[in-house]
């Protein structure tokens, strides 16, 4: 029986979401349909029609899990269809695909929006491993072609060349071959698409199509003939001849043997190249080459990494800088006879060291976010010194998780926690042995941290007013914006309550 379409877009989201919330898929046909997912644009692009990825839903009909707009032709869905259960006019060609494991066309023309339409479903299988040929033994899957024939024109050579790539890739995807878990998981920054260039190989390595845009690719790197009919590999050799350093994957990429992804570079131009290898029944008969120009791109990422590079250098220097300072003010410490300053200058040394460890561990990474539950398990234990010089025994115990913090919320928190949980053991717990708790609660909105040890404590109400104090209120409400609260904590003793707001940090 035909139901009319739901929308789903209300109550889920990922492609993952979706897929589980029919209730007929299991995880591993997510990881596969993710797999799929990565290159419907792809097969928009070459089929020039619309892709759609239908699930079976518990009611026999499919539901709509993504979807792909032509880049190269006018698509026929201006509306998101994603989350929409399938129409009546699609339900039996995809149901036939799904039922029956094979491709179906439509016999007739399909109207959409008024507009004539040729629809084709696709099943898709889920091969079991990457070594053997099993599939599981239904369809995960339909996948639908609707090409858009209001702007019927004779088609160019190019477009025919890409139609037949797309239908080799719809057998593929019939028959588990496509996508290939043999092809290594990498980066879609840079992936060459198939407007930017693209290679049609025979099983031998020769190229029977090259697009003007693969073919001025090549030009650019200093090949000056024709690539039709050429072994990709020998014109590869070529151009690459006295280069020093070679990537090991690009003779099994360029010979199409391989679904890898590599980089060619000559003359100053640098040309990624992906293999997609054609396979009937299991057999390779031929392979599909993209190629794109990403010699700005590579540049970019070379200025990127030499920017991190220097950051990471200036956060060495500053932590040894501040390490200097540090121990210069502990050596001035120890020479001082006045009692007064010596603890100022023991404070002082603290304070640098606490920052110090801020700036050593962004030396460490490529992004200037840092993992502030390290941080501060290191800016710890400088109240170790700060418990001997005092004849105390501090036992910290920190519970939650401070998270991943950026560089200009770390540093001055740091610093404020640091200065906490030394006044607790300089002033609440002096002369005698006790704990100091520290308690991270984050939210995607707040940071709330409590700091409470089990000292003698203060009068309620009553605040400091020394410079620790003055210190801590103006990072916490100056620098983070956040607010802190002092008060006593009936018979255990002082406890202090932080809260920051995260509103700056995305992602």
């Amino acid at each position: 029986m035909l139901r009319p379409p739901r929308h789903y877009a209300g109550t889920v989201s990922t492609l993952g979401d979706l897929v589980l919330a029919q209730g007929r898929s299991s995880q591993a046909t997510v990881d596969w349909l993710q797999l799929l997912v990565g290159d419907l644009q792809l097969l928009a692009d070459l089929a020039f029609a619309d892709i759609i990825l239908w699930v079976p839903a518990a009611d026999d009909s499919f539901v709509a899990v993504a979807h792909s707009r032509p880049s190269s032709a006018a698509t026929l869905f201006y509306r998101d269809i994603v989350g929409q259960s399938i129409k009546p006019q699609w339900l039996e060609l995809a149901s036939r695909a799904f039922e029956t494991s094979e491709i179906v066309d439509s016999t007739s023309l399909d109207w959409y929006e008024e507009m004539p339409t040729r629809v084709r479903a696709v099943p898709v299988l889920r091969k079991l491993a990457a070594a053997r040929a099993e599939t599981d033994p239904e369809p995960v899957a339909v996948l639908t072609r609707h090409t858009n024939l209001g702007a019927h024109r004779n088609p160019s050579r190019q477009e025919l060349t890409f139609n037949e790539c797309a239908a080799e890739l719809f057998e593929m995807i019939s028959s588990g071959d496509f996508p290939d878990l043999s092809a290594p998981s990498g980066p879609r920054r840079g992936a060459p698409r198939a407007s930017d260039g693209l290679v049609r190989l025979d099983i031998e390595g020769v190229s029977s199509f090259a697009s003007p845009n693969a073919l001025s690719a090549f030009y650019r790197m200093g090949f000056d003939g024709e690539l039709e009919g050429e072994s990709l590999a020998e014109v590869t050799t070529a151009i690459i001849a006295g280069n020093a350093v070679v990537d090991e994957m690009l003779p099994v990429v360029v010979t199409g043997r391989a679904p890898w992804r590599t980089d060619v570079e000559a003359r100053g131009v640098t040309v990624t190249l992906r293999a997609i290898p054609i396979r009937l029944r299991g057999e390779r008969t031929g392979a599909i080459v993209l190629t794109r120009d990403v010699t700005e791109l590579r540049h970019q990422e070379q200025e990127l990494i030499t920017k991190d590079a220097t950051i990471r250098e200036i956060h060495h220097r500053v932590k040894n800088n501040l390490q200097t300072v540090a121990s210069l003010l502990r050596i001035q410490a120890r020479r001082t006879h006045s009692t007064e300053a010596r603890d100022a200058l023991t404070q002082a040394m603290r304070r640098v060291g606490a920052i110090a460890v801020v700036h050593d561990t962004l030396s460490e990474g490529l992004s200037q976010t840092v993992d502030f539950d390290d941080v501060f398990d290191r800016a710890l234990l400088l109240v170790t010194e700060v418990a001997s010089a005092h004849n105390t025994t501090v036992h910290p115990k920190r519970s939650g998780s401070f998270g991943v913090l950026p560089s200009e919320y770390a540093t001055p928190l740091a610093l404020a926690l640091t200065e906490l949980v030394t006044n607790a053991v300089e002033h609440g717990l002096v002369g005698q042995e006790g704990v100091v708790e520290i308690i991270a609660d984050r939210t995607p909105s707040t940071l709330s941290v409590l700091v409470r040890d089990s000292g003698s404590g203060m009068p309620e109400g009553k605040v400091g007013s020394g410079l620790g104090t003055q210190i801590v209120r103006t990072l916490v409400q100056g620098e983070l914006g956040g607010t802190i609260d002092w008060h006593t904590v009936t018979g255990y003793g002082t406890e202090v309550t932080i809260s920051v707001p995260l509103r700056w940090i995305t992602g």
